[in-house]
């Protein structure tokens, strides 16, 4: 398992589009199991509702956990999916 920290740094926070945005990037990733930790509470990040429930706003500190085969494929993609985020 592989874990790292990032920040949301979207205006608008984590909202519907970027959210199915990040599940389709997540599935595509078929070894590994991702899971976003905000203030405790841990989601799997295939589920776009359960992103959604932890109501990221700009500035949420998040921390990535990544398990499985391509764990660190999986971990940089997702990390930097979220500091691309713009909208």
């Amino acid at each position: 398992m592989v874990c790292d920290k990032a920040i949301l740094t979207a205006p608008t926070g984590l909202h519907a589009r970027p959210a199915g945005e990040l599940v389709k990037l997540v599935k595509s990733f078929t070894d590994s199991t991702v899971q976003i930790s905000v203030s405790g509470r841990s989601v799997n990040a295939a589920s776009m509702l359960s992103l959604l429930s932890l109501g990221m706003k700009c500035g949420t500190e998040m921390e990535i956990s990544v398990e499985g085969g391509d764990e660190q494929a999986v971990l940089a993609a997702v990390r930097d999916f979220i500091s691309a985020i713009k909208e």
